[in-house]
């Protein structure tokens, strides 16, 4: 992978009030990838993984020195750029002021101080409509500073599945079934002429494909690159910090859990078999990673950072 970049194009300089870098730029052959901190979720622990003994949790939390009552979750977004097409893949978390979640919803002014205009985004890929990945264009003034001929690519079940949306099975912390009920459909409301609904797979720019997994959500994508022999994967929420230890974990965000599951050994084999990297939403930032085959469990092997 290279990961040598024209910085004349995307800025690595973080905002002079912030000290920590905020977005990671690299090279997937001739593709331009900047991933972006949308900032951090906190949410109770327990909600990693619902099926098991709170003991076991607990014990893996404090092995990985995290603690065992609040799970601060990051969130990353990506933006990738191919041949004349500017593509959002997620939007970030926006604000609900329900949730009280202000160290959130950051990409809007972190997409500024990289001196991306939000006017040059030609595309939107969504991995899924919860609310963390859609609430970045619900804020307020927004949709008018967007190029009115947006496109934003969403599988289709996905866009079904939120017209009657199914919460049976998931172990959400309290509020936020009514906080993504209510960000979808608002979501659908506002945008809906410029959704581009898809079946399977779609590609949205030369060598950047979007392919519907389900598990996580019916609808829920990744996002695979591939130019010039170069490979990467967003995996969007298919794959969290504990799936790597225990991929069969479930989640509490997951409308499908043995779905999810199913998906995640699946491409995490996927990816350990061909080197692939990897970049999810919820793994530590920037999150850029490979995939080692541990027994039958996996690995996360982070990437040097290119400075």
């Amino acid at each position: 992978m290279n990961t040598n970049m024209n910085l004349n194009d995307i800025s690595a300089r973080p905002r002079p009030d912030e000290l920590v870098p905020s977005r990671y730029a690299l090279k997937i052959g001739k593709i331009d990838v900047l991933v972006v901190s949308d900032g951090i979720l906190p949410i109770p622990a327990p909600t990693i993984a619902y099926n098991i003994d709170p003991a076991v949790r607990t014990a893996w939390l404090e092995d990985e020195f995290l603690s065992p009552e609040t799970l601060e979750w990051p969130l990353n977004v990506a933006v990738v750029r191919s041949g004349e097409q500017t593509i959002l893949v997620d939007a970030g978390l926006g604000a609900d002021p329900a949730l009280h979640l202000p160290r959130a919803g950051q990409l809007i002014h972190r997409l500024e101080a990289a001196g991306i205009d939000l006017a040059s985004v030609t595309d939107v890929v969504l991995t899924h409509m919860h609310m963390d990945h859609i609430g970045g264009l619900l804020i307020d003034g927004v949709k008018d500073r967007l190029n009115p001929d947006l496109r934003i690519h969403v599988a289709a079940a996905e866009i079904k599945f939120w017209e009657s949306p199914d919460f049976s099975r998931v172990s959400m912390p309290q509020g936020f079934p009514d906080a993504l009920r209510r960000a979808a459909k608002r979501f659908v409301n506002e945008y809906r002429s410029q959704l581009r609904p898809f079946e399977d797979e779609h590609e949205v720019a030369p060598g950047v494909v979007v392919r519907r997994t389900g598990g996580h959500t019916p609808g829920h994508s990744v996002v695979r690159l591939a130019s010039g022999g170069d490979r990467l994967t967003f995996a969007g929420d298919l794959v969290f910090q504990v799936g790597f230890d225990h991929p069969d974990w479930h989640n509490g965000f997951e409308h499908d859990p043995e779905e999810a599951a199913r998906v995640r050994v699946r491409l995490m084999r996927e990816l350990a078999a061909n080197r692939e990297p990897l970049v999810a939403t919820h793994l530590p930032f920037p999150s850029v990673c490979h995939v080692a085959v541990d027994g039958d469990a996996f690995r996360c092997v982070p990437a040097v950072w290119d400075y």
